[in-house]
């Protein structure tokens, strides 16, 4: 498995990833998952992008069998550290899911693995893995940044950056602070989709829409979609 850009950025951040806003959702996140695709204690989940394992936690407090997975071996330590009964961590690339009809559900949530690995291009490696990972009639629960988003709140000139109308990557220079204060300047790399994509790239890789909503981190529900949110949320059926 090679490295990644993000990789030296999760090293910088380390636990103060968590102190960002939009991590402080995870509960409503989690209740309105747990709701929508019907997880009873002792469902196995795959949180794929699983970061510092906030979701997977949850989820493992509620009774689920989670294996999380992130390309940053830190936040892989940082997730394991403490972890509830049920919860299990690994450093693993996204690109190289491996799993075979393992899991009742795959979480995919905040711009993780799926928003950084499809900026490189990995679309279609990183949704095949997941859908792979499923049990037939699994559930994949997937955020992507909004490309509309994007253009109309963040025009170029508005914020250190541009969006790329070709690939649909935004690029975004950003500060990021380590547990201990410190500042370092950051390239931040996202791909950016629209409803119609997302709908597209999951029928090419097995999987039925079931819903594309507009949601905004701690605030997960079934809004249509949008043009001023700046995430959309799929949910699928593994066929």
């Amino acid at each position: 498995m090679g490295s990644h850009w993000f990789e030296p950025l999760a090293e910088h951040m380390g636990e103060a990833y968590l102190r960002y806003s939009f991590t402080k959702g995870t509960v409503q996140e989690v209740d309105h998952l747990i709701a929508a695709f019907g997880l009873e204690p002792g469902s196995r989940i795959l949180d794929v992008g699983c970061g510092p394992g906030r979701h997977a936690h949850e989820l493992a407090r509620r009774g689920m069998v989670v294996h999380g997975i992130d390309i940053s071996e830190r936040f892989v330590d940082i997730a394991g550290d403490g972890a509830p009964t049920g919860a299990t961590f690994e450093r693993l690339d996204a690109r190289e899911l491996a799993f075979d009809a393992e899991f009742d559900a795959v979480v995919c949530l905040c711009q993780g693995a799926f928003g950084l690995m499809t900026a490189d291009g990995d679309d279609g490696t990183v949704i095949a893995g997941m859908a792979q990972a499923l049990k037939p009639g699994g559930r994949l629960a997937l955020s992507a940044f909004s490309s509309y988003f994007v253009l109309k709140h963040w025009p170029e000139g508005h914020h250190d950056g541009a969006f790329d109308a070709d690939t649909g990557v935004n690029h975004e220079r950003t500060e990021l602070r380590s547990e201990t204060g410190e500042v370092t300047e950051a390239d931040l790399w996202t791909g950016c989709y629209t409803p119609r994509e997302l709908r597209l790239i999951a029928a090419a890789h097995g999987l039925t829409v079931d819903s594309i909503s507009s949601v905004e981190p701690g605030a997960y529900g079934f809004d249509a979609p949008t043009v001023d949110s700046a995430e959309f949320l799929l949910l699928a059926t593994r066929a």
